[in-house]
């Protein structure tokens, strides 16, 4: 990740939240891959992303991803799943399973969705304090602490870079001011801090979503679009599913569907045949 912050160009991380989603946004070649808390826990519970998913849940998550990414994995870490020491843990889990980077953000516990109404923050002296553990505990500086703040919903955005500059100071590599709700905002964002920063682009939600060359030209270098392939997911089964209800067969459906040879050639079933045919042809040798 820190190479490809020196490129100076912006790195674009597409949401990832299962298997299926990882697969295929690897076999695209992007340069990393964004693990969505919000993505992960509704695939993977069935819940919102609202402080109901455990250590223990996400950190196999990531240890399956990042196996098969072939890229940059970067993690939601939610706040650390609790006080210091567990921060600690989280830090050392998430590094050990694989992935290039965590993701610590300032809400208080139980923490919310960066997009959804009645997010609370901690002191910021605390979140100073998790982020000089965080640093602290990983074994390599090459794992990368992404600090997040959600001050700029409940008190404004002089107190949101304010934390910035704070969780800046305390070791954070990346910063991430969660919900600027303008592109003017977005500027002052831009112009305020000299380290890699985080644009999340969330379609309808607060932030104005905005081209590559924008997002370069304000000065971000991380875009990350957490729920984009979600969305369009359940679009597009939702159209399935009613389709069949309405008429009990997927026969002159309208949504479109990808090509069952080419899903079973990313889930990697080419392999299992190889196999199958060399292991046959061994025993017709025997």
């Amino acid at each position: 990740m820190r190479k490809l912050f020196e490129s100076g160009r912006l790195v674009v991380a597409p949401g990832v939240y299962d298997m299926v989603s990882l697969r295929l946004a690897a076999s695209f070649g992007f340069d990393a891959l964004y693990m969505t808390g919000f993505g992960t826990v509704a695939s993977h519970l069935g819940l919102p992303d609202a402080g109901i998913a455990t250590y223990s849940d996400m950190v196999e998550r990531v240890r399956r991803m990042a196996s098969m990414a072939g890229a940059p994995l970067i993690a939601d870490g939610d706040t650390g799943y609790g006080g210091l020491l567990n921060v600690r843990h989280t830090v050392r889990g998430y590094e050990e399973a694989g992935a290039a980077a965590i993701q610590l953000e300032d809400q208080e516990f139980p923490k919310k969705c960066g997009h959804t109404p009645g997010r609370r923050v901690i002191p910021m002296d605390e979140m100073v304090k998790k982020i000089r553990v965080a640093v602290e505990a990983r074994s390599s500086p090459d794992f990368l602490i992404i600090a997040r703040t959600d001050a700029r919903t409940a008190l404004g955005l002089d107190e949101a870079l304010r934390r910035g500059e704070a969780y800046a100071r305390a070791g954070a590599d990346v910063l991430f001011i969660e919900s600027p709700e303008s592109v003017e905002e977005m500027r002052a964002i831009g112009r305020r801090f000299d380290v890699p920063l985080v644009a999340n682009m969330v379609e309808k939600g607060r932030t104005p979503v905005l081209s590559r060359g924008e997002l370069e030209e304000i000065g971000y270098r991380l875009a990350i679009f957490p729920v984009t392939a979600l969305l369009a997911a359940v679009k597009a089964m939702a159209g399935v599913y009613d389709h069949l209800k309405r008429t009990g067969s997927s026969k002159d459906g309208g949504t479109p569907l990808e090509d069952f040879g080419n899903l079973t050639r990313l889930m990697g079933f080419e392999d299992v045949w190889e196999f199958d045919k060399r292991h046959a042809d061994s025993d017709k040798e025997r």
